[in-house]
């Protein structure tokens, strides 16, 4: 064929080569983090005029792991990692592509998976993914997406959040919820599907339900002189109610979505593993599934509270290495929040 525009025809010698497309991809290897320091309710509950109980009935929190002042988003997340190679039995050499799910690391740039491909020894390409409580979900997908397509053979998929920083521990709504901690996971080639369709997405109307206060602009102006001013650090807010609502009446079709395209039922799952926002949530959320008794509910919010992101891996890992969720296992996970995004996916356990 003749370009109109200069007259000349390809040469046609030469065709583009590309991986092998449409294979399937897994998870093969799971990690968990949680900062040595917890804090139960009882260490929260003058500054917000609360109790214990009323937690508890609130949430099902009864304490969160909270990182140490100097301890990073980026050494949480290479903790987690450490533990997801070895599971995977592969080294940092292997990844080919680092995705961190994060809202909580505090610089806009650089981000934070670079640093971490610089940790582990890698120099795989990396970025970070601003998704909330959805980012881990998120991140399977795009995983998922590019070992299928062939681009990567390997993908390490993190979900970590060091909530402490952003939490207003005044605030009665939120001073409770959440918690630090990271998850990881690596997704590579299979032989069978290992990681079912993703059903994702936005409804950005709701923005204002769960969001950062205030944004960076209007906390400090351009050349102002520097401040230990603590007003001048954002918090994280959340219209509770409207949370609620959305959570439990707007996911469980998404999770049931997911279950239906990739072609089982709730009876054929060996475990549940929704993001740990609320106890109730969780409760409501299975009961709309008609989840069968003897499927395993993951419920790490009881001891770990709200970590975002790093919710989903972190319970994944925490029910494998107790016990309580089979290797080979099929399981519904689903994460939703902030934006308000959601994305859920059936995938076998490693």
């Amino acid at each position: 064929m003749t370009s109109p525009s200069t007259g000349r025809s390809p040469k046609g010698t030469g065709t583009i080569t590309v991986p092998p497309a449409a294979r399937h991809s897994r998870i093969v290897g799971v990690g968990g983090y949680r900062p040595k320091r917890v804090v139960p309710n009882s260490e929260l509950v003058d500054r917000i005029n609360s109790s214990d109980e009323w937690i508890r009935e609130r949430s099902g929190i009864t304490a969160r792991h909270v990182a140490e002042p100097d301890e990073s988003v980026v050494d949480m997340a290479e903790a987690a990692t450490r533990q997801a190679l070895d599971h995977a039995g592969i080294t940092a050499e292997q990844l080919d592509f680092i995705l961190v799910a994060t809202v909580t690391h505090p610089f806009q740039t650089p981000a934070a998976a670079p640093e971490l491909a610089a940790r582990l020894g890698s120099t795989a390409a990396a970025t970070d993914i601003s998704a909330a409580c959805a980012g881990y979900c998120y991140g399977v997908a795009m995983a998922s997406d590019m070992v299928r397509g062939g681009s990567a053979d390997h993908v390490l998929v993190v979900g970590v959040e060091k909530l402490s920083d952003f939490t207003d521990y005044d605030d009665r709504g939120t001073a409770f919820i959440f918690g630090d901690g990271a998850g990881a996971a690596v997704i590579g080639p299979s032989d069978t599907p290992g990681i079912g369709p993703t059903v994702w997405g936005s409804d950005g109307t709701q923005r204002d339900v769960i969001s950062q206060v205030q944004p960076w602009t209007e906390l400090r102006q351009p050349w102002s002189e520097p401040t230990n001013d603590p007003r001048l650090w954002p918090a994280i807010g959340m219209a509770g109610p409207s949370v609620f609502r959305w959570a439990v009446w707007g996911m469980a079709p998404i999770a049931q979505q997911a279950l239906d395209r990739a072609g089982v039922t709730a009876d054929d799952l060996d475990a549940f593993i929704p993001h740990q926002a609320n106890v109730r949530i969780i409760d409501a959320m299975a009961k709309q599934l008609k989840l069968p008794a003897d499927v395993p509910i993951a419920r790490d919010i009881t001891t770990t509270a709200n970590t975002s992101a790093a919710s989903v891996p972190l319970a994944t890992a925490r029910m494998l290495a107790d016990g309580e969720a089979p290797s080979g296992g099929l399981a519904l996970q689903i994460g939703f929040g902030a934006g308000l995004v959601y994305a859920a996916q059936v995938v076998v356990l490693p």
